[in-house]
């Protein structure tokens, strides 16, 4: 699998990092994770092949995760460059957000499921596995973030595996959901004191790197505290693991 980093930020504005959008390439396909407002662009400026995206995985419905969805299939609607595309594209996430897309949809008329292609929606809940993919499983689980918000577990015909937590508070659970990774994409939004105990500090991602013990951890959604601080080297102070702190542009292949 290969992954280019979109966006590594948060819903504040940041001048180097969009907020949340990870490009994934598979052997059966690319899969969009988390799509803000920020991603539809950010897809063209890394010459990417979004014309012929395959999955998009919405992880909870905070705009920063969610709000490029309707833009995206605005855009797409009105492309010269999807016009001759059949393939479907199926969009995944939490129960409800079906809801959401359609009230945008009404909202003005925008005809966002009128496609030259098919759109299929799949709404997903904690625990259920499902195939985003051919060859490429899905697995669910709840994160103590969002009442709706999943981490997701993608595993390939290969047998690699990458998890994504997205948005989270400290979870037991989520630990042995995260463990024996290939690469973990975790957030790690603030460097100590945390505001919110609903994300996770450098300590937090810590303590989930040593549970978990990832062959790559990749630490992202970072807030605008981090800026000026090495977040990789403060990472190695706390897990001896490789560490890989998000920007905007990086690609990993694992």
């Amino acid at each position: 699998m290969k992954l280019v980093v979109l966006g590594s930020g948060t819903s504040i504005p940041h001048a180097r990092r969009a907020a949340s959008g990870y490009w994934l390439e598979t052997d059966s396909g690319t899969i969009l994770l988390d799509i803000s407002a920020d991603i539809p662009h950010r897809l063209a400026q890394e010459e990417l092949d979004w014309p012929n995206l395959d999955a998009i995985w919405i992880s909870h419905f905070h705009l920063d995760h969610l709000g490029g969805l309707a833009p995206f299939l605005f855009g797409t609607r009105n492309a010269p460059e999807v016009r001759q595309r059949t393939r479907p594209l199926g969009i995944y996430g939490p129960s409800g957000f079906v809801n959401i897309l359609e009230a945008i949809n009404e909202s003005n008329n925008y005809r966002l499921l009128q496609q030259p292609f098919p759109v299929e929606l799949k709404e997903v809940g904690s625990g259920d596995e499902f195939e985003l993919l051919p060859g490429i499983n899905g697995l669910a689980c709840a994160t103590p973030h969002t009442k709706e918000s999943l981490a997701i577990r993608l595993t390939d015909k290969r047998g690699s595996v990458l998890v994504y937590t997205s948005d989270t508070g400290p979870s037991a659970e989520l630990e042995g959901f995260a463990a024996g990774t290939d690469l973990l994409l975790t957030e790690c939004s603030f460097p100590r004191n945390k505001p919110e105990k609903t994300h996770l500090e450098l300590a937090d991602a810590m303590r989930l790197a040593h549970k978990a013990q990832p062959k790559i951890l990749l630490l992202s959604h970072l807030y605008p505290d981090w800026d000026g601080i090495d977040l990789a080297a403060e990472a190695r102070k706390l897990w001896a693991g490789q560490t890989i702190a998000a920007f905007d542009g990086l690609r990993l292949e694992f």
